[in-house]
């Protein structure tokens, strides 16, 4: 077989695949490609979930985290009922809900594995200040297990990766010789900059999107989100990356974006009873 046609029944293999593999993210009803299983996933999340336990330093903060517990069950239980009510697929209804608190002021973090494990450190409460606050920041990481944006990253890599190969193959090896000449993987960077990371700003401001939302469902003060985002920008202050460079939004953009979504989602989003 000539190399013009294995491209086209490659091609076209690979199209119907792919086509195969689209769906759409909840809600917001953006165009999703998932090519790696989520319950594979979820399964690799639990185990690397279960080393954190191990590795890490857990606070001993009982109060604490039977707030985060008590803002996770209201969420877990407002994000079902929504689609629920909505007669849509719950994306969570295979999900194993947990949650740590981890003993690190350093960090200002929190993230949500998929399937549901969810861990915040000590640092972050300084951020949040008050529950308001924190369920801003559980809305956004849980947004993102919701979205299953784990399996959608993890795909766009697996896809990225091999049409980098196929390419570099027929092209006669061009790629690596970039590489070669360059002396580091300037294709992967290009990539990177050119298309992971913009992707990735994508994942970010529909987490920040959906987090407001779970949040208003849940009961909580959307408004208190901003202030989030204006303490991350004093603590960063001089230290965030230029945007293009970063896998996130920065602090200005996310700000000027909730500034556009709150009233919306306060009227269109109200809180479930439950």
């Amino acid at each position: 077989m000539d190399r013009r046609k294995f491209l086209t029944y490659a091609g076209c293999g690979c199209c119907s695949f792919i086509l195969n593999s689209c769906t759409t993210a909840p809600i917001t009803e953006r165009k999703q490609l998932k090519l790696i299983p989520e319950s594979k996933l979820n399964a690799q999340a639990a185990q690397v979930y279960e080393q954190v336990k191990e590795k890490e330093k857990l606070s001993d903060d009982t109060a604490k985290l039977n707030e985060i517990k008590e803002i996770g069950r209201k969420m877990e239980n407002s994000i079902s009922e929504y689609f629920y009510i909505s007669k849509l697929d719950d994306p969570t209804v295979n999900f194993d809900w947990e949650y740590i608190l981890i003993d690190n002021k350093k960090i200002r973090n929190a993230w949500c594995m998929p399937g549901g494990k969810i861990a915040v450190y000590t640092g972050m409460l300084e951020v949040t200040k008050n529950n308001d606050g924190l369920a801003a920041v559980m809305g956004h990481e849980i947004a993102h297990a919701v979205a299953k944006h784990s399996v959608e990253r993890a795909s766009r890599g697996m896809l990225l990766n091999t049409g980098t190969r196929v390419i570099d193959i027929f092209s006669g090896g061009i790629l690596s010789d970039i590489n070669r000449t360059t002396g580091m993987d300037t294709v992967g960077l290009l990539s990177q900059l050119g298309i992971m990371n913009p992707f990735n700003r994508k994942q970010e401001s529909e987490a920040d999107y959906l987090g407001m939302i779970f949040s208003s469902l849940s009961g909580y003060d959307i408004r208190e989100t901003r202030k989030i985002w204006e303490r991350m920008k004093e603590y960063n202050k001089g230290k965030e990356t230029p945007e293009f460079m970063s896998t996130h939004p920065s602090s200005d953009t996310r700000i000027k974006n909730i500034d556009e979504w709150v009233n919306e989602i306060i009227i269109d989003y109200p809180p479930i009873a439950l």
